[in-house]
C-alpha cells in the first residue's frame, strides 16, 4: 500500500510543480536590444517665439528641449521655459503684463504627424493684475496644466513645423490662460 501511494505523491508534486517552472521560464529576463542612437538622434529642440510691435507690445518667447525617450522616437520628454512681456498703451497708465517660468511635457506621437501632449507650465505673474493699475501686485508663481494634441509637418532634413491645441485644466483665477477655451500654439523644431 505504501509504495502504491509513493508514485501517486510524486505525480502530484511534479503536477503541482509544473506550473511554476513554466511561470518562471515565461518571467527569465530577455536580452535587451542595446539602443545605438548617438545622443544627436535623441535630442530634439524647438519652442515658438511671437512678437508684436504698436500700440500693444507682445513679446512670447518659448524654447523647448526634448529627448527621444523610445528607439522608435514615440514618446518624447523634455522641459523648456517661457517669458511673455505685454504692454498695452491704450489706458493711462500703460497697462504692462510680465511673466516667466519653467515647464516640463512629455508627447506620445501616435502615428507620425500627430501627438498627444501632456505639460505642467510654472508661471511667474502679478497676482491680481487685473485690479486697478496703481496698486502695487505682488509676483506669485501659478500651475498650468495643459492637455492636447498636435501636428506636426516635416520641412526637409531634420527640421519641422508643428501647431497644437491645448486646454488649462486647472484654470487657477491667476492663469495666464483663464476662461479660456482652447489654446492655439506652434513652432518650430528641429529633430521632433
Amino acid at each position: 500500500m505504501k509504495h502504491d501511494l509513493l508514485p501517486r505523491i510524486a505525480a502530484l508534486m511534479l503536477a503541482l510543480s509544473g506550473p511554476g517552472i513554466a511561470i518562471y521560464a515565461q518571467d527569465s529576463p530577455t536580452p535587451k536590444q542595446k539602443d545605438t542612437r548617438t545622443l544627436g538622434e535623441r535630442i530634439w529642440f524647438g519652442g515658438g517665439i511671437g512678437l508684436s510691435f504698436g500700440t500693444v507690445t507682445a513679446i512670447q518667447l518659448d524654447p523647448l528641449i526634448g529627448y527621444k525617450v523610445d528607439q522608435a522616437g514615440k514618446l518624447s520628454a523634455g522641459i523648456g521655459g517661457s517669458y511673455w512681456y505685454f504692454r498695452d498703451n491704450r489706458y493711462v497708465p500703460a497697462y504692462d503684463f510680465k511673466a516667466y517660468g519653467y515647464r516640463t511635457f512629455a508627447r506620445y506621437r501616435f502615428i507620425e504627424q500627430a501627438y498627444a501632449h501632456a505639460e505642467f507650465l510654472h508661471m511667474n505673474v502679478e497676482a491680481n493684475r487685473f485690479a486697478a493699475f496703481s496698486e502695487i501686485q505682488p509676483r506669485i508663481w501659478v500651475p498650468h496644466l495643459l492637455l492636447g494634441a498636435g501636428y506636426v509637418q516635416p520641412l526637409g532634413g531634420r527640421s519641422s513645423i508643428y501647431i497644437q491645441v491645448l486646454f488649462d485644466v486647472i484654470q487657477d483665477p491667476n492663469s495666464i490662460y483663464f476662461n479660456r477655451g482652447p489654446i492655439f500654439s506652434g513652432g518650430v523644431g528641429i529633430g521632433f
